[in-house]
């Protein structure tokens, strides 16, 4: 078989170079590899069966633990952790704070900050990323609207400069032989001293956002099991381990709970909060029965 690493591109897309379509697969290793057990393996539209079970073997082989998910952009793991990584971002464009952002996602359960996680992987890639989206849509005459996070981490590359840790700094600098610190500048350019603003809020806005997005590959079929769901969301995006995964913190807090809170998230911070109807199906097909 043949396999692209890509974390983004779809694999259907990619296959169509292969004289051997059903023979090419999408193989995501994380960042950094030694230390990441999850890989993500993409079956394109034509990948066949067995290229899937070779791809499986595989990455069991490596030590690795493997997850099949179905082609679209971004994904499973690349599309969720996005959401959380853009809504921490929304938050500093609305004028919360960007060290209570941060702390917030730690306090959480959060391996690091989504501040920082956009500096680590360069801001440069999120708004490249961004750019090719916009260009992929608009040549099947489509339009793409641009998140509230992915518009300020526009600005902060193509208006203030700040490309990321790799390009000298973004939303941290980075002092030689110092400890990365908050750049200071975001305090008079994003925080609205009249803004209010709740801490629960801010934890649940981070946590919620990948639990939506995540129903939604479910409800999609991106996902096909809620096993997957979880072990994705724990050793690939670092979901916190306290809650058993992304769908498990909804089923632990209670379908009905979980969906009255996502609705009053929905009111007030936009429709990465609207949890519709195929996707509350998705949750209550797959919650489990003990």
């Amino acid at each position: 078989f043949f396999a692209s690493n890509t974390s983004t591109l779809p694999i259907t897309g990619l296959a169509q170079a292969s004289a051997r379509a059903e023979n090419f697969v999408g193989i995501h290793f994380f960042s950094p590899v030694d230390k990441m057990k999850l890989v993500e393996i993409i079956r394109g539209r034509l990948t066949s069966d067995e290229t899937v079970a070779r791809a499986f073997d595989y990455v069991q082989a490596l030590g690795k633990l493997p997850i099949v998910v179905n082609d679209s952009r971004g994904f499973y793991t690349s599309r969720t952790f996005g959401t959380y990584v853009m809504e921490g971002a929304a938050m500093l464009g609305e004028g919360i704070p960007a060290p209570v952002i941060e702390n917030a996602a730690m306090q959480s359960g959060m391996p690091v900050g989504p501040l920082a996680v956009l500096d680590e992987t360069a801001l440069t890639l999120s708004v490249h990323v961004l750019d090719q989206t916009r260009a992929d849509l608009a040549a099947s005459g489509q339009t793409y609207h641009p998140s509230a996070g992915e518009l300020l981490v526009e600005r902060m590359v193509k208006e203030l400069n700040r490309p990321g840790r790799a390009g000298g700094g973004g939303f941290y600098d980075y002092p030689a032989g110092q400890k990365k610190r908050l750049w200071p500048e975001l305090r008079p350019l994003f925080e609205k001293p009249g803004h209010a603003w709740a801490l629960q809020d801010v934890k649940d806005r981070l946590l919620y956002r990948q639990a939506i997005e995540t129903a939604r590959c479910l409800a999609e079929g991106v996902l096909t099991s809620v096993h997957d769901a979880n072990i994705g969301s724990i050793f690939g995006i670092g979901f916190p381990g306290w809650t058993g995964g992304a769908m498990q913190f909804i089923y632990g807090m209670g379908v009905a709970a979980f969906l009255q809170r996502a609705d009053e998230l929905a009111r007030r911070h936009g429709p990465g909060f609207v949890v519709d109807a195929a996707t509350r199906s998705a949750i209550e097909k797959h919650q489990p029965v003990y």
